[in-house]
């Protein structure tokens, strides 16, 4: 009989409704990294990858071997499934609790979007009863499992928002005042939380505290980030002040407006220059981004002195206003940071942004603020490379090589929403090495190709090339940009030869590509509650 396995609260696996005995504590990021991915091979390159990163010892190989072994000798022997260097841990529908509550979070989510707010509280109810304190906690030590924790966090958080909303859909505001009043303590940054505050407050016939909420929320989104609330909470505190009815529930709403006020945020993208110069180059290849579907565009700047500050902000207000003439949401922020990767992707977790862009001062990969935001950030970042002045052709196809692999995916999401909003196509390249190795990209390319059509209705032409880094610069040549997915091993191995022919010689603008565990923009609005979504996905 296969095990259960529970990972929102501490780790644990339960054999005949009894504790597993998991053996040294060592092995137990394995089986994280492992569950996290459940039915699906991971390569052992890619274990060692985020279990010891840069500092992988010689014996890494022996030593994953080694905790899958043991977890063998735990779990059972077909628990654990390998193919060559790769290893997938074998779990029953729904005996991850991550799964239950994933189908339980996407059903209340689908009631809630319907207005049925009845079965959406018990959906979501159901889902934050399965959790049993803080995801991992016996592990967030260990640095291969914080992400994931902070991840799965992020999800949790995600849900108890939507009960809270579903609870105001049934009128229920006094009860859910107290949980609204606590989570905005535990996360004062996060603005979906302020709103569903003051809408319980106002409908609780507490106006002035309402606005007061506001008032609290915006002195610390300034304080802190620098950065006024965004549209929709701004939208809110004007209903407030004109008592709009649309506040109201539907059973006490007469007359005005027709529907209830929207309570889901404006998905986001965020730019940040690192480099002086760098913030219309990345203007210029965000903004479309921001246009199809829309997106509001977060622009964000450091300095380390604060002498430079008023001339920075200056700068990005400036850009703000010209974006805002365009028809973009646009909002910026600039404020003094010594971390200002760190600061990045702070930020980009508290605005919940579907996409990170930021350039690469030394050309490439190895500034260290880049490298920051790359760790730590949640959601997909694209590094814009290569030197300034690069320009594509208008109407080229946007270049994607492809090779299957997780961040490869990413950089085909990317490029399908830069297509869609550019109008012009997508051309996905894939390596070929005689007849054989054609035979083979032509599966993966086709596979792919019926992928972003069927996901995202965007019409994808492949194209074979010889594994070779000047093929690829040369079938580059006419696009007008190139979004290329890093490697498994970019922080051990960096680019390699063909991604850094392509960021340092194709004539067009490069986007460098690390997936994230978020969803991505393109994602559909049901995926926020799973906790990694891809095109890849079944």
């Amino acid at each position: 009989m296969p095990a259960d396995y529970r990972i929102l609260g501490p780790l644990e696996a339960r054999l005949h409704d009894r504790p597993v005995a998991l053996g040294p504590r060592r092995h137990r990021p394995l089986l994280v990294l492992l569950l996290i991915r459940a039915n699906r091979f991971v390569a052992a390159e890619r274990l060692i990858d985020e279990l010891w990163g840069e500092d992988a010892p010689a014996t890494a190989h022996n030593l994953v071997q080694g905790g899958v072994s043991a977890l063998r000798k735990a779990l059972g022997r077909e628990a654990i499934e390998t193919r060559g260097t790769a290893y997938a841990l074998r779990v029953p529908p729904l005996a991850l609790d991550l799964h239950r509550f994933e189908r339980l979070a996407e059903e209340g989510a689908l009631a809630l979007a319907a207005e049925r707010h009845d079965d959406a509280s018990r959906a979501l109810g159901e889902a934050l009863e399965l959790w049993r304190g803080p995801a991992l906690a016996d592990l967030t030590d260990e640095a291969a499992v914080r992400p994931v924790a902070a991840r799965l966090d992020d999800v949790h958080l995600l849900v108890q928002e939507r009960h809270a909303q579903a609870e105001l859909g049934r009128d229920r505001h006094a009860e859910v005042l107290p949980e609204l009043q606590r989570l905005v303590l535990e996360h004062p940054l996060r603005e979906q939380t302020h709103a569903l505050l003051m809408l319980a407050l106002y409908r609780g016939g507490r106006q002035a505290d309402a606005l007061a909420a506001y008032r609290t929320a915006r002195d610390t989104l300034v304080g802190e980030l620098g950065i006024e609330p965004g549209p929709r909470l701004q939208q809110l505190e004007a209903q407030i002040l004109h008592q709009d009815v649309a506040l109201l529930p539907a059973p006490r709403r007469v007359g005005g407006s027709p529907g209830p006020a929207a309570t889901e945020a404006l998905r986001s993208l965020l730019i940040a220059p690192l480099a002086p110069g760098a913030l219309d180059r990345l203007v210029a290849v965000a903004e479309p981004l921001a246009r199809m579907p829309p997106r509001e565009l977060i622009a964000v700047a450091t300095v380390a002195d604060g002498d430079a500050l008023t001339a920075l902000a200056a700068e990005l207000d400036a850009h703000r206003a010209a974006l805002t003439a365009r028809g973009v949401t646009a909002r910026a922020a600039a404020f003094t940071s010594l971390t200002p990767g760190a600061d990045v992707a702070r930020l980009a977790q508290e605005q919940d942004v579907d996409l990170v862009v930021v350039d690469a001062p030394e050309g490439l990969l190895e500034d260290g603020r880049v490298l920051t935001v790359l760790e730590h950030a949640p959601c997909d970042v694209a590094v814009l490379a290569g030197a300034a002045g690069r320009s594509g052709a208008a109407d080229g196809p946007v270049f994607v090589p492809f090779g299957g692999a997780s961040h490869d995916w990413a950089a085909v999401e990317i490029g399908a929403w830069l297509a869609r909003a550019l109008s012009v196509p997508l051309r996905l390249a894939g390596a070929t090495a005689g007849d054989a190795g054609g035979r083979d990209a032509s599966r993966l390319l086709a596979s792919a190709s019926l992928a972003v059509q069927r996901a995202l209705g965007v019409t994808a032409e492949p194209l074979l090339v010889a594994p070779d880094p000047d093929a690829l610069v040369r079938a580059a040549a006419e696009a007008s940009m190139v979004v290329v997915g890093l490697t498994e091993r970019w922080r051990r191995h960096g680019l390699g030869p063909a991604r850094t022919a392509l960021a340092t010689r194709a004539r067009v603008p490069a986007l460098l590509v690390r997936g994230g565990r978020r969803p991505s923009g393109l994602a559909p609005a049901g995926s926020e509650t799973r906790f990694t979504w891809t095109l890849a996905a079944p």
